[in-house]
């Protein structure tokens, strides 16, 4: 007991609030730019590693497939072992995949990089977490809103940054930047977070986490290169059985396990379940944005399509939705305390129905693109702050990190869905043009109301969500304040 008074003690001496929040963002910014690193350089790929175009693909899909099975995985070792400390070893991971891409000149190097920069996702949900340990109630929902966002953020405003890097220097420059931020981000978490005295202690389930990767990868190995191998294909259709097939042993070992790497039955709460089913969704909207609208900017105006924007000049265009999420932040941090998340919740997915709607009809200038993609950022802003709201006042404590993780994980399946289903959308509804195959104005209505769909079925999902109560201070931490 003493000791535990000891921790708690060592917990309140420690940096002030905005700092943790500065330092546990900075980290989920960087951890999220790993997504869309490498966007600018996709169409180089093939040249610059002397590879396929379908094997340069793997350059941005084991990105996600990692990032995919990592997460849930990172959150329950946070529970066991300590945040922070979980965290720390994430950001080592980008560092040492940062450095491992940065010096290769050949594909395998890339891939295997790239791998190791998807670990870091688990960074979001364990900051999110974090600040549930360590900040009051009344601080908390702005601070999950800002953190929350970085999912975002990181890529929207990454994005010039990245294409202006790839435009004006040797391309292995990218990584090493992200190497960088890696450095700065665990100095930050070092030196600012506090040590975890909060945690469930346990064993790893290793037999859960490998049923749970096997069983996520064939899934999304189907949705992410079902087109390109053939949805109806052996190769296809088999990874997509294997998957569906592991994921149903996992859930039943899950069920029978002493110490499961996710608790099921809480993972089955309505409110934790409907959030999940809705966080698909507004993945879905999130990436379909992301591959979608560049495009329309960067095709040639001579395509009758396209504004032939130049790489720079169209991210810039996206880059507003990411500064939108992250000022709207502290609103609504000051929506949620006073509404409680879940209107937040359908008022974000609403915003996104808007957003697609608004492009479907005014699509003509590039401020259109710009006013739409703005308005994705709103509704991205409250939705990721609501989610992880939702599932803090609904599952305890010591399953805070494993339970963001699984709606991170939730979001995973909305992006590669939509990276998958966009890309196949745009790719089958095509004319040549020259020497190019170039989307028509019908592939990208389409894609439109995709997404509206996607959008719709997560604002329906959010009237059934139950309501939960508010979040306690924790012991230890209210006198700190």
């Amino acid at each position: 007991m003493d000791g535990t008074n000891g921790s708690r003690r060592r917990l309140t001496r420690r940096a002030p609030g905005w700092a943790i929040v500065a330092a546990l963002a900075f980290a989920g910014l960087s951890s999220a730019f790993m997504f869309t690193l490498v966007v600018p350089l996709q169409g180089e790929l093939p040249a610059l590693l002397n590879a396929s175009r379908e094997d340069t693909t793997w350059v941005v899909t084991i990105t996600l497939l990692v990032a995919a099975v990592a997460t849930p995985i990172s959150g329950r070792l946070g529970d066991m072992y300590g945040k922070r400390r979980v965290v720390l070893a994430l950001l080592v991971a980008l560092i040492v995949g940062s450095v491992v891409a940065a010096l290769s000149t050949s594909i395998v190097g890339v891939i295997i990089g790239r791998g190791l920069q998807g670990i870091t996702t688990g960074v979001i949900p364990l900051g999110i977490a974090i600040m549930r340990d360590v900040l009051p109630p009344a601080r908390l929902g702005t601070a999950v809103a800002l953190m929350s966002a970085t999912m975002g953020v990181g890529g929207a405003v990454g994005m010039p940054l990245a294409a202006l890097i790839a435009e004006t220097a040797d391309w292995h420059a990218l990584f090493w930047m992200s190497a960088g931020l890696g450095v700065i981000g665990i100095a930050a978490i070092w030196f600012i977070v506090p040590e975890d005295t909060l945690r469930s202690p346990g064993r790893l389930d290793l037999l859960g986490a490998l049923g749970l990767a096997v069983g996520l990868t064939g899934l999304l190995l189907y949705v992410s290169r079902g087109a390109d191998w053939g949805w109806g294909s052996p190769l296809a259709l088999g990874s997509a059985c294997v998957g569906v097939a592991a994921l149903l042993g996992w859930g039943a070992y899950q069920l029978r396990t002493r110490e499961p790497l996710v608790d099921l039955r809480v993972a089955a709460r309505p409110a934790v379940l409907l959030t999940n089913l809705a966080a698909i969704g507004m993945g879905f909207a999130l990436f379909a944005s992301n591959v979608t609208f560049p495009q329309l900017l960067e095709l040639p105006a001579e395509s009758g399509v396209g504004f032939g924007l130049s790489m720079i000049e169209a991210a810039i265009c996206i880059m507003p939705a990411g500064i939108i999420m992250m000022f709207l932040s502290p609103l609504s941090g000051l929506l949620e305390r006073v509404f409680g998340p879940r209107p937040l919740f359908t008022i974000g997915t609403a915003s996104i129905i808007v957003a697609y709607a608004f492009v479907l009809l005014w699509s003509s200038e590039v401020w259109h693109i710009v006013v739409a993609n703005a308005i994705i950022g709103v509704g991205i802003a409250f939705s990721f702050a609501a989610m992880p709201m939702i599932i803090m006042r609904s599952v305890p404590s010591d399953e805070t990190g494993v339970s963001n993780g699984l709606n991170a994980l939730f979001r995973s399946v909305g992006t590669s869905s939509a990276s998958a289903v966009m890309g196949g959308v745009l790719a089958a509804m095509s004319v040549t043009r020259g020497d190019h195959a170039v989307p028509t104005e019908a592939a990208f209505v389409t894609c439109f109301w995709i997404s509206i769909a996607a959008a719709a079925v997560a604002t329906a999902l959010t009237f059934f969500i139950p309501k939960a109560p508010p979040i306690e201070p924790r012991a230890g931490i209210r006198e700190a304040r």
